[in-house]
């Protein structure tokens, strides 16, 4: 299809959404709410400005009438004009939405004086804010408004039949949610405090089930959902690793790398082949539907027509932005907070990560339950997606700190969302909430030792920490930080609009749209076509790390690496704060180093050796789960696991990060899955792949 076919077909669209609005009694008490929700912001507003812009009470009644008829008149119109657009600019409309309703009102209250379009953009800008304080205030949250809007707009479009998947209401769908980080051990003492009042409900009344599986190494999102997406157990060894065939470090949240490796894992008969939708994953699972989906990075159709919501309701995008700068005040708050307390341990919480918590927790979180309601009332064969706000808050906070736990509150209103939305739509699904790992709390592994590990590798090896190493593929640069901008903005890169050809245009490298790739946080070398020049690659992801001899084809063997640099492997095992060195021995044999001792390591636990056993801290299972990692492709010569104190449960993350997660110690690998009471699940301590195969038999 042309440019012409192309403007014909959202032509098409636009007309069919203008025409679908049809005016209702829900709709006549929200226009009534709205007019006095309106009525106050924009009195305040105004008084708060500089200037004299209305000449009474009055006056800002009348302009409030107008909004609220002006809004009511638009709102169709420029939904559908949003399809037209594309996808950038039905987020650039969603943006000014408020202003344009605004400057067509002023014509109907001539009693008010503006200097200009600038002005009245700020006028919108901030009477929305100040609506979404009074929301608040009326409703103890405007998440409260927000949520029951998504109810009431997916019970209507389930209602209407709009655009229904085949067998829409005929078979029973199934609904996996994710709550990203969130592990068995924090998830029960969430549901004990009453943070949880829906899965505790759930519990209660015996629909569901809790148990744990472990998630074995790494213990990370790109191997999680490996495992349960597509099966695969081999191909991913960290959040980053380093491939030696290509001298690249490939890192799972950068669009180009995770494309790459779901193009290794995948069969075409992932876990939601079979007409599913991927929302807000790292892998698609072979979606036919993907969604703000790391691996096929892009902005959400244009037929997705509950962006399209999102992006002009009251409380859609212009709500979700004002609570964003609303949470990056609540961030340099709680930091702040942390610093006057001296907690401890604690890691800096700035300004960027105050920016990205609030992409992550408001703006992203918002557009993905919009997406996800939608599909449901829509009836999606299977749907699964993934939740990432405590896992991005507990990285810097702590697992169990307060701020982390008010995530998990946050968490189960939108569990209890998609729950009434399956039940008022109608719409037949089993409810599946699981997570792809736990968290560790701990002292940084820089902090307690006053240098990174990639400083402390090129001490031993007598080198330049500037030239044997790669603190921007190791500890330096955290490595899930800028995950969801990234998606938002590869997406704005590959998008067929304006923006994305300007994008396109001014990047260095001239690549064609399905290749573009934005990411935010520094550039690991994955960004890179050359290949490493460093003779040592230090990769560290949480508590886990991977130190590979460059110049070596394949896995370098325990001599290969004792030969050339002689004080590597005893200097990192004697190491206060490394928990445990792993080699494969010219022999075959496994050999796990510590502080006091060394043993060979099998399945079944320690073998021979001399002195103390470096793994009796991590617990009987370290063993298994190490010979597991070792089957993986790209592991490193040396895997290096963060020192773990079984005392106080802390590990020392190589990132700095006082939450981790990837490595032993604690309980990163202990997730947690809630499903269906009459669900047969396998007795014992469960795996990936049995989880993998369990939800493969429950799929419609």
């Amino acid at each position: 299809m042309g440019a012409e076919g192309h403007l014909r077909h959202r032509m098409r669209l636009s007309g069919r959404h203008t025409r679908a609005w049809r005016p209702s009694g829900p709709r006549g008490w929200a226009l009534l709410r709205s007019l006095a929700t309106s009525y106050i912001a924009l009195g305040t507003t105004l008084y708060i400005l500089p200037g004299r812009q209305s000449s009474g009470p009055l006056a800002v009644l009348g302009l409030a009438v107008a909004v609220a008829v002006v809004g009511v008149v638009l709102r169709p119109v420029l939904a559908g004009l949003a399809v037209v657009l594309g996808s950038f600019g039905l987020l650039l409309l969603g943006v000014v939405y408020q202003a344009i309703v605004l400057d067509v009102a002023i014509a109907f209250a001539p009693a008010l004086d503006f200097n200009g379009r600038a002005e009245i953009l700020l006028v919108s800008w901030i009477a929305a804010a100040v609506a979404a304080v009074v929301n608040w205030v009326l409703d103890s949250g405007s998440e409260d408004v927000f949520l029951s809007q998504l109810l009431g707009r997916a019970v209507r479009v389930s209602a209407q039949g709009r655009h229904p998947y085949p067998g829409a209401g005929s078979r029973t769908g199934l609904l996996v949610i994710q709550l990203d980080g969130v592990g068995e051990e924090v998830v029960r003492q969430a549901l004990t405090s009453g943070s949880m009042p829906t899965l505790s409900g759930w519990l209660r009344e015996r629909s569901h089930v809790l148990r744990g599986w472990h998630t074995g190494l790494p213990a990370t999102t790109p191997a999680g959902q490996a495992v349960i997406l597509h099966g695969d157990v081999t191909e991913v060894p960290s959040f980053r690793w380093y491939e030696k065939e290509s001298g690249r470090v490939l890192v799972a949240n950068h669009p180009r790398d995770a494309a790459e490796v779901e193009r290794r894992i995948s069969t075409g008969h992932g876990l939601l082949a079979d007409g599913g939708v991927s929302v807000s994953n790292l892998f698609s699972g072979d979606a036919p539907q993907r969604l703000l989906t790391m691996s096929d990075a892009r902005l959400p159709p244009r037929r997705t027509d509950g962006v399209a919501w999102f992006a002009t309701a009251r409380g859609g995008l212009v709500r979700s932005l004002a609570v964003s700068a609303g949470q990056v005040v609540t961030e340099l708050y709680q930091g702040r907070r942390q610093r006057r307390r001296d907690v401890q341990p604690r890691v800096h919480r700035g300004l960027v990560f105050a920016v990205q918590r609030a992409v992550t927790t408001a703006l992203l979180s918002d557009l993905t339950v919009a997406i996800v309601a939608e599909q449901v009332a829509r009836g999606a064969p299977v749907i699964y997606v993934d939740l990432i706000d405590y896992d991005e808050v507990a990285h810097h906070a702590g697992p169990s700190r307060p701020e982390s736990m008010r995530t998990l509150e946050e968490l189960d209103r939108l569990v209890r969302l998609f729950d009434d939305v399956v039940r008022e739509t109608g719409q037949p699904y089993e409810i599946v909430v699981l997570s792809d790992h736990g968290q560790s709390q701990g002292a940084t592994f820089a902090q307690l030792a006053g240098e990174m590990l990639h400083t402390v590798v090129a001490e031993l090896i007598d080198g330049d920490p500037a030239d044997s190493t790669s603190p921007l593929a190791g500890e330096a640069a955290p490595a899930e930080r800028w995950g969801s901008a990234n998606v938002l903005l590869t997406g704005l890169a590959r998008s067929t609009g304006l923006a994305g050809r300007v994008t396109r245009s001014r990047s260095v490298e001239k690549l064609p749209a399905e290749e573009m790739e934005v990411t935010l946080g520094g550039k690991d070398k994955g960004v890179a076509a050359a290949p490493s020049s460093n003779l040592v690659e230090v990769v560290a992801a949480g508590s886990l790390a991977h130190i590979y001899l460059t110049d070596v084809p394949g896995r370098a063997t325990l001599e290969d690496v004792e030969a050339r640099y002689p004080r590597l492997v005893s200097g990192l095992a004697k190491h206060p704060h490394v928990g445990a060195v792993l080699a494969r021995a010219v022999s075959g044999e496994l050999v796990v180093h510590g502080a006091a001792g060394w043993r060979v390591v099998t399945a079944e636990g320690t073998g021979g050796g001399e002195g103390d056993d470096p793994l009796a801290a991590f617990g009987p299972g370290a063993a298994a789960d190490l010979v597991q990692l070792d089957q993986r492709r790209h592991v490193g010569d040396l895997v290096l696991l963060g020192g773990f104190d079984p005392a106080s449960g802390e590990v020392a993350a190589f990132e700095e990060l006082v939450g981790s997660h990837g490595g032993l110690g604690g309980a990163q690998t202990e997730a947690m899955l809630i499903h269906p009471a009459d669900w047969v699940v396998p007795g014992g301590t469960l795996h990936g792949l049995e989880l993998h195969a369990l939800l493969l038999g429950h799929l419609p």
